[in-house]
């Protein structure tokens, strides 16, 4: 038996499009009430005149107003009015009246009765008896019905009439949360949030705060007011707020910082108050705020001429009403931000976010955990290696999987596949991080020469060093903005030697070492790879403290203020860091030309392949240089997490297991130091080719 549900009143909506309906309907009116006649006030006489001379054949006499209303024949019609004026009726006459004011529709009668008798009008007489009501309508109807929309249009904006209106003029203080309440459908939950197991846990406790909390409080604990979610963007702080939803069986506000503050001002600070009324009413509740530092960033920072500042304002009445002289029981707070380093002090301190929350990108086993979840709605056939793709997408957040998956998807069905395949998850990765293939671009002999020697010098240099990243494939096929591409498989790692960091300036290098050496001119292929280096040795000097010469001294500012104007260095410390990033990039330059040197025919032989196939793998580098002898970092992570051997050897055809997989990760590298996205691998013209490492580096040093 279904129970009865008690129905909801219905309210009328205003619309706009009601106005333009009484408009037309007012046209409509007067467009077929208008009888398209001309009409004209005269005298009595002058009246009268007109009936004698035969010019008039029908009066109509309005006895309430004491006037008459004349019909004019055509000829007297044309006399009277201008050709252009005249209206012509169906019957070919002109169609005009005179008005005048009669003595009283008796003696008009009388005079009626003596032109007949006369035979100088034989034409019909009618008499209406107008009521005053229609006239005083026409006269003060358009200012009535100009009264009642205001008051109509007042009382909606207001929202006493029951059609509320949260936008409207009376109700910008009111808060735009929306409101989950815990009878609402579920459509999130925690076991849609993959990887994350540490947040998960810190968040799955505040759930349990709330569902049981006399379970804390009879130790003495008390429960936390509110927990700040932090974390590069798209590794998943929204989604585990909204988890939060789906698991708490508790109401649930969600509100974005950009809400708070509009173009009137005080509007935040009562938005505010009133959010937090509204969480007081459904206590206990769980408030979401998302991209808080829209409203949280640090007060002071942006003086306006000492102007009132809203966001300042709104601040304030936040930093009141989460911990203030009011108590908040049983309201707790999430919040999330990308940008925690410019949040206000006292919105950080204790007793407002007790606790901050970090989501991190993934790792390789959460990786694979977001790989099975968003695989759930696509259809895969049995090559589909979720290892793999996890190890080939290092740096890579819950969204930008999100993203290979759905373009995996996108490349299967233009290729009308039934299911996707390894390949279409391959191409879906290249698509992402260099762009589309470009073959019909046109490149000459000589380019393309320039090309395949630039991009085995890379091969050839990252291959013989042992932090270098391996490369997992390489084309001269123009890829997006580039004319070359290479992709790699950088190791995660937690601390970084120095000597990681100088292969890595020595492999980048080698690209520019080998146009040197084996074309005897440079080009403007390599302006890209200068950069990466220029910035990576700045940093081992300026941030890491590894120069020999300037040991253990860090310029770096972590709190994100930095030093303004002036350097926290003299001029002669600033020669000297100019003169040791110039010696490190020196000795690595000369260290790639000595490799290349060493293994010149195998780099001959490296970059005819590429020239002949235009694509190279792993494999036809093995078989010009041999295994490396390195062990893969990576392999060790696998084995300590007892991930099954299986799954690898579905590898593209001639890789093998042993194969350098992933490259060193640099520290968090402040913005100025960070490595670019792209290389440059392509002579006489600035192009630009992603690699994996490259993109966890710049992700990790957001």
């Amino acid at each position: 038996m279904i129970p009865n549900t008690p129905k909801k009143k219905r309210t009328i909506k205003f619309s706009m499009y009601w106005m333009y309906a009484v408009i037309l309907v007012c046209l409509a009116g007067l467009f077929y009430l208008d009888d398209n006649s001309v009409t004209k006030e005269v005298s009595y006489s002058d009246f009268e005149k007109y009936v004698e001379s035969g010019g008039v054949n029908k009066i109509v006499v309005f006895s309430k107003k004491s006037q008459a209303e004349g019909f004019l024949t055509d000829s007297l019609s044309r006399k009277l009015f201008h050709e252009t004026q005249l209206h012509v009726d169906g019957k070919g006459m002109a169609s005009a009246r005179v008005i005048t004011d009669i003595p009283s529709a008796d003696k008009l009668q009388d005079k009626i009765d003596q032109w007949k008798a006369q035979g100088v009008f034989e034409g019909e007489v009618s008499y209406e008896r107008e009521s005053d009501f229609f006239s005083i309508l026409w006269t003060f109807g358009p200012v009535l019905l100009l009264i009642g929309f205001w008051i109509f249009f007042m009382r909606k904006m207001s929202g006493r009439d029951g059609g509320g209106g949260p936008g409207g003029v009376f109700s910008v203080g009111k808060s735009k949360a929306q409101i989950f309440d815990k009878d609402g459908p579920v459509k999130v939950t925690f076991k849609d949030v993959a990887g994350l197991s540490e947040a998960k846990t810190e968040i799955a406790e505040i759930v349990e705060f709330l569902k049981n909390p006399q379970r804390y409080t009879d130790l003495g604990g008390k429960i936390p007011k509110g927990a700040l979610l932090v974390g590069p963007p798209g590794t998943g702080k929204t989604l585990l707020a909204k988890a939060v939803a789906g698991e708490a069986n508790v109401p649930f506000f969600s509100m974005s910082g950009s809400d708070f503050v509009e173009m009137f001002v005080g509007v935040g600070a009562s938005r505010v108050r009133d959010l937090f009324r509204q969480a007081k009413e459904k206590a206990p509740c769980i408030v979401f705020i998302d991209e808080i530092d829209a409203v949280g960033r640090a007060r002071g920072k942006n003086p306006n001429m000492g102007a009132n500042d809203e966001r300042e304002n709104t601040l304030n009445q936040l930093l009141t009403e989460m911990d203030g002289f009011g108590t908040n029981s049983g309201v707790i707070i999430l919040a999330a931000t990308n940008r925690a380093d410019i949040l206000d002090k006292a919105l950080l301190r204790a007793g407002r976010f007790d606790r901050q929350i970090y989501v991190e990108l993934p790792d390789l086993n959460d990786r694979v955990a977001v790989f099975n979840v968003h695989l759930r709605r696509i259809k895969t056939d049995s090559t589909v290696d979720v290892d793999l793709l996890a190890r080939q997408t290092p740096g890579f957040s819950g969204a930008d999987i999100a993203n290979v998956c759905n373009e995996a998807a996108l490349i299967a069905a233009r290729h009308n596949k039934k299911a996707v395949d390894r390949q279409d998850f391959i191409d879906a990765v290249d698509r992402i991080i260099g762009g589309l293939e470009k073959r019909t671009k046109i490149t000459t002999d000589e380019e393309k020469h320039s090309i395949a020697v630039h991009e085995a010098g890379h091969a050839t240099v990252s291959w013989h060093l042992q932090y270098a990243s391996p490369l997992i494939k390489v084309t001269i096929v123009p890829r997006g903005k580039a004319l070359g591409a290479a992709w790699y498989l950088p190791e995660e790692r937690q601390i970084t030697p120095t000597q990681a960091l100088l292969d890595e300036i020595c492999a980048t290098l080698g690209g520019r070492a080998a146009e040197e050496l084996f074309l005897g001119r440079i080009s403007t292929g390599a302006a890209n790879d200068l950069e990466r280096v220029t910035k990576q040795a700045y940093a081992m000097v300026v941030y890491y403290g590894m120069s020999p010469n300037m040991p253990n001294l860090s310029y770096y500012d972590s709190t994100g203020q930095d030093y303004g104007f002036s350097k926290p260095y003299s001029n002669e410390r600033a020669k000297l860091i100019d003169e040791e990033v110039s010696r490190i990039i020196a000795e690595q330059y000369e260290r790639a030309k000595a490799i290349l040197t060493q293994y010149a025919k195998g780099h001959n032989e490296l970059a005819e392949v590429l020239i002949k196939r235009e694509v190279i793998f792993t494999e036809d580098v093995e078989l010009i240089f041999g295994k490396r002898q390195w062990a893969s970092r990576s392999d060790e992570i696998l084995a300590a997490k007892n991930f099954t051997t299986s799954s690898m050897k579905s590898l593209p055809q001639g890789e093998d297991t042993e194969k350098k997989e992933e490259s060193p990760e640099l520290p968090p590298l402040p913005p100025e130091a960070s490595d670019s996205t792209v290389e440059v691998n392509v002579d006489e013209a600035v192009t630009e080719d992603k690699n994996f490492e490259n993109k966890e580096e710049n992700d990790a040093s957001k």
